[in-house]
């Protein structure tokens, strides 16, 4: 048997070998069993390439440097990422102690501020990261990864100094579109299964349910003055939102007989 045989020999074993291996279950998957050290110098040697390589070919833009940009991104990263990321001063997390691979401490780890935009926007397969560019805009995502590069020299006094001053959550994406976190007059439409709040008053981000009548016992969560019209109790409600979605309450049952205690 020549060289190329016993080679393509091997290879047919190893790939054999591997399927054998998937197939079986015999690789834990959990997240609190580490990868054995070759399958993680694998995934880990292919992270960094891939990182690398795509962040390469991004046109970093202008004043980055811009105090009010870090602000912003202060505000939405102190929103979204400190679960896992962390905070200066603050001690890992439920969330971050829970994942595996472990995020990293950005207060103490300097990103290159293309790979964080790169890694902000389109996230990391199988690690607990997401793609936060499916809901937020570029200039945002800028802005949060101007202030990653930022974070590693602050101290909790001038992180909460740029916190407090940022204007908090808020970006330009699909998820958010129409809403006005400064509290504008424009209308504000939502998903169809959010909580939501009835006869105009506003509905903030995850508002409960808003009734006009007044409430009833103490820690209840709603109440009612008068008995609902008999046609509305069996055949319950519906609301017309401001983009024309329809949500149907269910017929509301009274106290005698619901056989909830408040």
């Amino acid at each position: 048997m020549n060289t190329t045989a016993k080679t393509l020999l091997m290879l047919g074993l190893l790939a054999a070998a591997g399927v054998a291996v998937v197939y079986s279950g015999v690789y834990d998957v959990a997240a609190d069993v580490p990868h054995t050290r070759p399958v993680y110098a694998v995934l880990e040697l292919a992270r960094e390439r891939s990182i690398a390589a795509r962040a390469g070919r991004l046109e970093v833009p202008d004043g980055l440097d811009d105090p009010a940009r870090i602000r912003r991104g202060a505000g939405n990263y102190d929103a979204m990422c400190t679960g896992c990321h962390l905070k200066p001063g603050a001690q890992p997390t439920e969330l971050s102690r829970g994942l595996y691979p472990a995020p990293p401490d950005l207060t103490r780890t300097s990103v290159p501020v293309a790979q964080a935009f790169w890694v902000i926007k389109h996230g990391i397969k199988a690690s607990g990261m997401p793609a936060w560019g499916r809901s937020m805009g570029d200039e945002h995502l800028w802005n949060m990864a101007a202030f990653v590069r930022q974070l590693p020299q602050l101290d909790r006094a001038a992180y909460d100094a740029l916190v407090a001053g940022s204007e908090g959550h808020s970006h330009g994406g699909g998820e958010t579109e129409g809403h006005s976190h400064a509290g504008g007059d424009e209308a504000t439409p939502h998903d169809a299964d959010a909580p939501h709040a009835h006869d105009g008053a506003p509905h903030g981000q995850g508002a409960p349910h808003a009734h006009d009548e007044a409430p009833h016992g103490e820690g209840a969560p709603h109440g009612h003055d008068e008995a609902p019209p008999a046609a509305a109790a069996e055949q319950g409600t519906t609301h017309v939102h401001a983009d024309g979605k329809t949500h149907v309450h269910p017929p509301r049952r009274t106290h005698a007989d619901d056989g909830h205690a408040h």
